[in-house]
């Protein structure tokens, strides 16, 4: 892929708002290598004013002044509609999701076999037989693209997510008294592959437990929660203020612990790219796409998916390692 970027004149263009977390690696990336990038992206929060403003400028945009088209988060958005625009150049795309894989097996927004799904995957092939090297953030979801959506292996590369490592660092150790209990975090999104549900009911097997203090952040529903005085919720932070939340804690979960959406075991889960960069100890799913990239140690702990009894017996072995050890036993 750097032969495409390096010393090159590159246009970056994204649907998503630019400083989503994906985008903000790639236009760092392009911008450390490339000789000149112009960015065709928005920060409205309106996906449509989005989409309006990144079309307009696409299509004023004289495309021979430049040797890359690099297209980020949904590039099924824009590669099949302006790819006459892109003719002269090499185009890179992140693959980051399917729509055939997230709306009809993840989300189940629609049957796999309706006309919508049949759409979304035509669309899904379409994006990927126009692109000259695609991006994927996994080598498992890379194999599912070629052999479930027809894509030239050939053409993969993998870029592995990175955490803003200006907000997400290591900070100091937090003197705590040994009495405490082990504080547990977890923040997420709440989608179905997250697996709040399993998370949730490890929750539940552990309420009675006073020397473990769960934190749980994001937009919970009510029919998850559980009622324990050793949980507390939070509706959203803000990053920086999720990152001192993430810094206070002892131990997070990072998933993804859904054990029935194949999604799920494609993919590794952003969370678990800042608790890295912060250097706190994990619990990850078991799964291709986690051990691509993790290897059980003193910090990385993995559990079966789907299993909520597995996840709450991992959590206490895990709090009791590190209230006695500071690290997982091997």
């Amino acid at each position: 892929m750097e032969q495409y970027i390096k010393g090159k004149r590159t246009v970056f263009i994204t649907t998503k708002n630019t400083d989503y977390i994906r985008n903000d690696q790639e236009i760092k990336l392009l911008q450390a290598s490339a000789a000149e990038v112009k960015v065709i992206g928005s920060l409205s929060s309106s996906y449509f004013q989005r989409l309006l403003k990144i079309f307009r400028e696409i299509l004023f945009t004289d495309f021979r002044k430049y040797d890359t088209v690099f297209i980020g988060f949904a590039p099924q958005a824009v590669l099949p509609f302006f790819h006459f625009k892109f003719k002269n150049n090499v185009i890179i795309e992140d693959f980051f999701i399917s729509f055939f894989d997230t709306l009809c097996c993840d989300r189940k927004k629609f049957k796999e076999n309706s006309l919508m799904g049949k759409l979304l995957k035509r669309l899904d092939r379409r994006t990927l037989q126009l692109g000259d090297v695609v991006v994927c953030d996994t080598k498992a979801h890379g194999r599912y693209f070629a052999e479930d959506l027809g894509c030239d292996p050939g053409k993969l590369r993998v870029l592995y997510l990175a955490a803003d490592d200006s907000i997400y660092y290591s900070r100091p150790e937090i003197h705590k008294n040994p009495d405490d209990p082990v504080q547990v975090l977890y923040f997420g999104s709440i989608l179905p592959l997250q697996g709040v549900d399993v998370i949730m009911q490890a929750v539940a097997l552990l309420k009675d437990r006073r020397d473990i203090h769960f934190e749980i952040i994001g937009p919970l529903p009510e029919k998850y929660r559980v009622d324990s005085g050793n949980v507390t919720y939070h509706s959203w932070l803000t990053q920086n203020d999720l990152a001192e939340h993430i810094a206070a804690s002892d131990l997070c979960l990072a998933g993804h612990f859904c054990g029935d959406i194949e999604k799920a075991k494609r993919t590794i889960p952003g969370k678990a790219y800042i608790y890295e960069a912060m250097k706190k100890p994990m619990i990850l799913g078991e799964n291709d796409a986690n051990r691509e990239r993790y290897t059980e140690g003193e910090s990385i702990r993995f559990v079966k998916m789907g299993d909520p009894e597995a996840l709450a017996d991992c959590i206490v072995r895990s709090c009791e390692d590190i209230r006695t050890k500071g690290v997982f036993a091997k």
